[in-house]
């Protein structure tokens, strides 16, 4: 069973209990699709010059590094070049989609995978893409799916992500319309990540890593 037939399942029973009719499902269905098709924006800040230089100047403001890379192949040297000036050791873990790349030629041992929890030797490093990435914030959108796990961008201390350029959006509300543009539907997770993971709870003392990476690094792709 899907996560969408689990949903409609929990969702049905939840509808029973509470003894509304199946049949109105489809109508209020309806009417929240006719709703978000019809219903204006609301108001949004005036973005200046170009989206790209955009999504860079806000990710740095969030404590990311990022780099622009003209094609894809220069990826691996870019990641090993990374990982030495931070001193990290030249092994990460990527998404499946990412591991043709010659990450071996550049001296890096990559495995396309999930991360793995509770072992002697943790995934220190996880390398992404993103499904689309916002201007206004600096902040990259991530659906989670077989081949996108949501645990790489939480579980390794560094978060490699490459952004192609075509997929960073003016707003947020722009990445709620790719998704029902592209997939029809909601994924089972879709987490927005705002440079490394921070936190000021003690002492309004901020503190990096505390949920997650204490590093990313973004590639923006400006030819994708």
């Amino acid at each position: 069973m899907d996560t969408q037939q689990s949903r409609d399942k929990i969702l049905a029973r939840i509808r029973a209990l509470q003894g509304h009719a199946p049949g109105l499902r489809q109508k209020e269905l309806g009417a929240a699709q006719a709703y978000l098709a019809y219903h204006p924006e609301g108001p949004q800040p005036r973005i200046e010059g170009d989206l790209i230089d955009r999504f860079e100047a806000q990710s740095r403001k969030l404590s990311a590094s990022v780099t622009r890379l003209q094609r894809r192949d220069l990826v691996p040297a870019e990641v090993a070049r990374y990982l030495k000036a931070e001193g990290i050791a030249p092994e990460a873990i990527c998404w499946p989609s990412l591991i043709s790349l010659d990450w071996s030629a550049v001296g890096l041992a990559v495995e396309g995978r999930a991360p793995v929890r509770d072992t002697p030797k943790p995934d220190l490093v996880g390398i992404t893409g993103c499904f689309a990435a916002i201007a206004e914030t600096g902040t990259l959108a991530m659906v989670s799916g077989p081949e996108t796990p949501a645990s790489m961008t939480l579980l390794p201390e560094t978060h490699i992500a490459l952004v192609p350029a075509s997929r960073i959006c003016p707003y947020m509300e722009d990445v709620f319309v790719r998704l029902r543009g592209e997939r029809g539907s909601l994924p089972r997770a879709l987490n927005f990540i705002s440079g490394p993971s921070r936190t000021a709870d003690i002492e309004q003392t901020l503190v990096l890593g505390a949920h997650g990476p204490y590093r990313v690094h973004v590639i923006i792709l400006e030819n994708e």
